[in-house]
């Protein structure tokens, strides 16, 4: 067991080191969900930092504390985006090398900007599908070229650095019941919930995972840090398989509440805060307000915080977030339908089956082994669930011969 006590932590000093580099971000009322929930309710902004993340902060108080002669030998990072461009923000500010290992999924613009941010300072390498991989080639970079290792996020000094958020926090609104944290390593986390406990000790922490990824979850359950065996990508910036050592001890024992969120909630809630807020939210970021639905019985009242960590938010991606969305909000379905061999049958598919409001969004035949044309995989959206129970009980009752193939996850990611 690792020895982790409170005294260990100067996020006070933190704050006065970071004051050149980060930004006060705001702390937004939001009128609407505080209406929607019976309380009032705000946004820690952290998605207008520098480096659009709090992960600036973390990241820069490491590298500064670093003596002249590891400076000197410059420094190593793994990161799925935004831990990357603090340190390469960091580099850039304190005239340091540093080498950024990224797992070759990240979303463009996320290296796009850890080149922008690093400028000449930082070298770049991509490679290995997960976090984890990726950590492994950057840990061995740095013993084979003496070059200091900068954790995303299980390091005393990071932790100190994200706990600057609850700093700013509570300077702004100095009574908080409830605080909504998105969790991937628990950097944020363990910063937020050290200072909390000393500075406002009734407030509750609200830790919130991505579905896919539950590493905290699984680590509270455990007693310990576990390794997952495989994960969900999708929510990047807070898919890890295992927690931090470091971060555990300071979660373990202050987090109230662990709630997990499904990727296509998420997905809702970045189109949301998009549509309705202008707010760009990576799905990282909206991963605290995409939790409140879930603990809304508890919200009446209360003066509640909900983190935006981040708003790395690549536009390619919104294809695949609204596609999520849709799905989890169950307005597309995909099926197999097996059409009569009788001219018209396709015809009278889209006459007398779909209804006014349906759309097929996709449509291609199988083609089976023998290259002869099989069953065609359909896509339809829906602008209401009701629609969606309406188009099934006419395709039954016409016995049309389908499959749906939404929630058989072998069969959806084979054919979609």
């Amino acid at each position: 067991m690792i020895n982790i006590t409170l005294n260990q932590l100067d996020i006070n000093t933190a704050a006065e080191v970071l004051q050149k580099v980060v930004i006060k971000t705001p702390l937004q009322y939001h009128r609407k969900l505080s209406e929607k929930y019976g309380c009032d309710l705000y946004l820690k902004r952290e998605d207008l930092q520098n480096v659009r993340s709090y992960k600036i902060r973390g990241a820069y108080n490491l590298i500064q504390s670093l003596s002249q002669e590891q400076r000197k030998n410059g420094v190593v990072c793994a990161s799925a985006g935004n831990h990357a461009q603090g340190v390469a923000f960091s580099c850039r500010e304190l005239e340091i090398k540093g080498v950024i290992y990224m797992p070759s999924i990240t979303p463009k613009q996320k290296i796009n900007q850890v080149r922008m941010f690093g400028g000449e300072n930082v070298e770049i390498f991509l490679i290995g599908d997960t976090f984890d991989e990726c950590q492994y080639h950057a840990l061995l970079h740095a013993k084979n070229h003496k070059m200091e290792f900068i954790p995303p996020f299980d390091h005393l000094k990071i932790i100190e650095g994200q706990g600057t958020v609850a700093k700013e926090i509570l300077a702004d609104q100095p009574d908080i019941d409830l605080i909504f944290v998105p969790v991937g390593g628990g950097g944020l986390c363990a910063g937020v919930s050290s200072y909390l406990k000393t500075f406002s000790p009734h407030t509750k922490i609200i830790g919130v995972e991505p579905q896919g990824a539950p590493s905290m979850t699984e680590a509270l359950k455990a007693g310990h840090p576990v390794v997952l065996d495989k994960i969900e990508n999708f929510v990047d910036g807070a898919s890890v398989k295992k927690v931090g050592d470091i971060t555990f001890e300071f979660c373990k024992d202050a987090i109230s509440k662990m709630l997990l969120v499904p990727e296509g909630k998420v997905s809702t809630t970045i189109l949301q805060l998009y549509t309705e807020d202008a707010i760009v939210a990576e799905p990282a970021g909206a991963l605290s307000i995409a939790a409140l639905e879930q603990y809304a019985d508890h919200l009446k009242g209360k003066t509640v915080v909900c983190v935006i960590s981040g708003g790395n938010n690549d536009i390619d991606r919104m294809q695949e977030i609204k596609e999520r969305s849709l799905l989890h909000e169950g307005l597309k379905h995909y099926f197999i339908v097996r059409f009569a061999q009788r001219p018209g049958a396709l015809k009278e598919f889209v006459n007398h089956i779909l209804g006014p409001d349906d759309d097929i969004v996709r449509f291609e035949f199988i083609q089976k082994h023998n290259k002869e044309t099989g069953p065609a995989l359909i896509g339809i959206e829906v602008k209401d669930v009701d629609d969606f129970h309406l188009l099934v009980s006419r395709m039954d009752s016409e016995k049309i011969n389908y499959t749906l193939i939404n929630e058989n996850e072998n069969l959806f990611e084979y054919l979609v």
